[in-house]
C-alpha cells in the first residue's frame, strides 16, 4: 500500500511538472510572438554572427607590432565586409529590377497581350471543355490586362510612393538594429548563448550550450547549402536562356528572380515562374515569337525545377539538417498554413532549432527520440 501511494504521489508530481513546464513554454512562446520583430532581429544577427565568426577569429590572429588586433576591431571590420558583400549583390540586382519595372510602367499591355491572344484563347477553351464550364465572353488575356493595368496604375499613385517611403524607413531601422546587435554578437563570443541560457534554470546551462552549438552547425550548413542552390539555379537558367538567344539583361533578370524566390520553399519558384513568363511576353527573344520565348522559358524552368527537386533540395533540406525529406515537406506545409510566406521562410530553421532542443531536454520521450535519432 505504501509503495502504491508513493508511486501515485510520484505520478502526480510528474503530471504537475509537465503541466508547469507546458505553461511556462506557452507563456514564453506567447511573449516571443508578441515581440516577434525584435526576436527576428536577434535571430538574423545570430545567423550573421555565425557566418562572420571565422573572419573575426582570423582578424584577431593578426599582430601589428607584436599587438594582436582587438576583437572589437575584428568585429567591426567583419561587419563592414558582410554589408559590402550584401551591398555588392544588391548593386547587381537592383538595376535589373529597376530597369524592368520602368519598362513595365511604359508598356502598352493591350498590344503585348494581343500577340499571345491565341494561346490564352486555346487555354480558355481547353479549361471550359474539361470542366464543362458555360461559354464566357471575357477572355483570360483581357482579365490579365485589366489586372496588370490596375496594378501598375496603383504602383504609380502617391499612396504607393508613400508606402515605398515608409518601407525604406523600415529597412533603415532594420539594418541599423541588425548591425548593432550583430556587432556585439561578433565582439563578445558566446553572448547569444548566454542570452538563451538566461531563459533556462542554471542546471540546464550545459544542455543549452550543447544545443546552441549543434544548432549553429546545422544552420550554418543549411544556409550555405541554400545560397549554393540559388547560385547554381540562377547560373544554369541564365546560361541556358542566353544559349537560346535571349538578351543578357533579360536572361539575368529571370535568373535573378528565380534565384531569389527559390529561398521560399515550393511556393517561391512558382511565383518566380509567373514573373518570368510575364517577362517573356513583354520582352520576347529578338527575332522570335512570344510563343517560342514562352516555350523556352517553360522548358528551361521545368528542367531546372526537376533538377532542384530531385537533386538539390533533398540534399539541402534533408542532409544539411539531418531530417527525412517527407518530414521536412510536412513541416513546410504546416508552417506555410500558419505563417504564410514568412512561415515558409523560417520553417526549416525553426524546426531544426526545435529538434535540437527537444533532444537535449526531452530525449526520454519516444517520439522525440525517433525525430532526432539522426542529430
Amino acid at each position: 500500500m505504501g509503495n502504491s501511494g508513493a508511486n501515485s504521489n510520484l505520478t502526480v508530481q510528474n503530471v504537475l511538472h509537465w503541466v508547469v513546464g507546458l505553461a511556462v513554454t506557452v507563456a514564453v512562446g506567447a511573449l516571443l510572438w508578441y515581440f516577434r520583430e525584435v526576436v527576428a532581429y536577434i535571430l538574423i544577427s545570430a545567423v550573421l554572427a555565425i557566418i562572420g565568426r571565422p573572419l573575426v577569429t582570423l582578424f584577431c590572429r593578426i599582430k601589428i607590432k607584436e599587438c594582436a588586433v582587438p576583437r572589437w576591431l575584428g568585429a567591426a571590420v567583419t561587419l563592414m565586409l558582410l554589408w559590402l558583400v550584401f551591398g555588392g549583390l544588391l548593386s547587381l540586382i537592383l538595376p535589373l529590377v529597376a530597369g524592368k519595372v520602368q519598362e513595365l510602367l511604359s508598356l502598352d499591355l493591350s498590344a503585348a497581350m494581343q500577340s499571345v491572344e491565341k494561346i490564352f484563347a486555346s487555354l480558355q477553351n481547353y479549361i471550359a471543355t474539361i470542366f464543362a464550364l458555360p461559354e464566357s465572353h471575357t477572355s483570360i488575356s483581357e482579365q490579365i490586362v485589366e489586372f496588370m493595368q490596375k496594378f501598375l496604375s496603383d504602383y504609380a499613385t502617391n499612396s504607393m510612393v508613400s508606402s515605398m517611403v515608409n518601407s525604406v524607413m523600415s529597412i533603415v531601422i532594420v539594418l541599423f538594429s541588425v548591425s548593432f546587435i550583430t556587432f556585439f554578437f561578433l565582439k563578445e563570443d558566446g553572448l547569444f548563448s548566454k542570452m538563451v541560457s538566461a531563459l533556462f534554470p542554471d542546471k540546464y546551462t550545459d544542455n543549452v550550450h550543447r544545443a546552441i552549438e549543434k544548432v549553429s552547425m546545422l544552420l550554418s550548413r543549411y544556409f550555405t547549402g541554400l545560397l549554393t542552390e540559388s547560385v547554381i539555379i540562377a547560373t544554369i537558367i541564365s546560361v541556358v536562356l542566353m544559349l537560346f538567344g535571349m538578351d543578357l539583361k533579360d536572361a539575368c533578370f529571370i535568373a535573378t528572380i528565380m534565384g531569389l524566390f527559390n529561398v521560399v520553399p515550393y511556393a517561391g519558384p512558382a511565383v518566380g515562374a509567373l514573373v518570368s513568363l510575364f517577362v517573356g511576353i513583354v520582352s520576347p527573344i529578338e527575332g522570335c515569337t512570344i510563343s517560342y520565348t514562352l516555350g523556352v522559358i517553360v522548358g528551361t524552368l521545368g528542367l531546372v525545377k526537376l533538377m532542384d527537386d530531385f537533386i538539390l533540395q533533398p540534399f539541402i533540406y534533408s542532409s544539411k539538417v539531418q531530417a527525412h525529406p517527407l518530414e521536412i515537406f510536412i513541416v513546410i506545409l504546416m508552417a506555410g498554413s500558419i505563417g504564410g510566406v514568412l512561415g515558409l521562410l523560417i520553417a526549416v530553421p525553426s524546426y531544426t532549432v526545435f529538434r535540437v532542443f527537444a533532444k537535449e531536454f526531452f530525449s526520454e520521450v519516444s517520439l522525440v527520440r525517433k525525430l532526432t535519432d539522426k542529430i
